[in-house]
């Protein structure tokens, strides 16, 4: 069997050669994930780089992505597969079969012809690699989790009509979660876990400066240290890595050198979408480092 990786340092390096930065923690998971075929379950908040961390992998890989987004109400018929009743009934009606040809009859119209794909049936037929990323999986009810446990477990898929379909090659998976509901013990089981947190000021600072062109050293500490001192607020949300690239990108079009509370106040509605978390913010920057009044 070969692997993907040939070792943690090589994939890191590997990560920030496509502009995602990450720590020894995170392409240690992903190493081990190769090598155990594995899914990786990636918890932390919103914003912090989980889905980025699939996409990034697949481009160093060459491999192509895969992506179920995962919301309230998603079924079987969205995640997995579905019959294309329109063309079966077509087919029935143009065969004008009696009821003793049924038999015949189904094994036509259950096959591969009628077949609608999703995507985790999708990854799992693949002949070419996959990476497979199933975005905020905390967002679906605790039954429909029990549609990825075979293919978590044993990568194949239980099509009554069909049988069972294994896995051409073993997708490399992610389930990415936000945390809004805690997951089932079953779920978790199956998968590795990484938790990807906010970074400290300095990796913010480093990915500020790989991610935001002609924005310089000194603003991008800046940018890094005035979130620092707001995450460290109580807020309703907390700003994401990837508002704070926002927020930075801003900065640099209006060609701002220095942060002062002035620039903070007129520009803090890039970082915060709460009201009552950019007045607490305003309140806290007038007198944090980083910031000049």
């Amino acid at each position: 069997m070969s692997h993907r990786f040939s070792d943690v340092a090589a994939l890191k390096d590997e990560l920030a050669g496509v502009d995602y930065l990450s720590d020894e923690g995170i392409a240690g998971v992903v190493y081990l994930a190769d090598r155990l075929q594995k899914p990786i379950l990636v918890e932390g908040p919103a914003g912090t780089g989980k889905t980025q961390l699939a996409k990034s992998v697949s481009e160093i890989t060459g491999a192509r992505l895969i992506r179920l987004q995962c919301y309230e109400g998603l079924d079987e018929a969205k995640a997995l597969y579905e019959w294309n009743y329109k063309k079966q009934l077509l087919r029935i009606q143009a065969e004008g079969r009696s009821d003793e040809d049924w038999t015949d009859l189904s094994d036509d119209i259950f096959s591969d012809e009628f077949l609608l794909t999703r995507p985790l049936l999708e990854a799992i037929r693949a002949e070419e690699p996959v990476v497979l990323l199933i975005d905020e999986v905390d967002r679906v009810e605790v039954e429909t989790e029990a549609l990825l446990l075979e293919i978590l477990s044993d990568y194949q898929v239980s099509i009554p009509e069909l049988g069972t379909i294994e896995a051409k090659q073993i997708p490399l998976v992610f389930l990415t979660s936000n945390n809004t509901r805690e997951l089932s013990e079953a779920l978790k089981r199956r998968c590795l876990y990484l938790h990807v947190d906010y970074p400290d000021m300095e990796r913010e600072k480093e990915i500020v400066l790989t991610k935001v062109p002609d924005i310089t050293e000194n603003l991008a500490d800046q940018v890094a240290r005035v979130v620092r001192s707001i995450r460290q607020i109580e807020l309703k949300k907390h700003p994401s890595v990837s508002e704070t690239l926002d927020w930075a990108k801003t900065l640099v079009l209006l060609g701002v050198e220095k942060i002062d509370e002035q620039t903070a106040a007129s520009t803090i509605n890039i970082l915060l979408k709460y009201q009552s978390d950019i007045n607490k913010a305003l309140k806290e920057l007038a007198t944090a480092d980083g910031v000049t009044p």
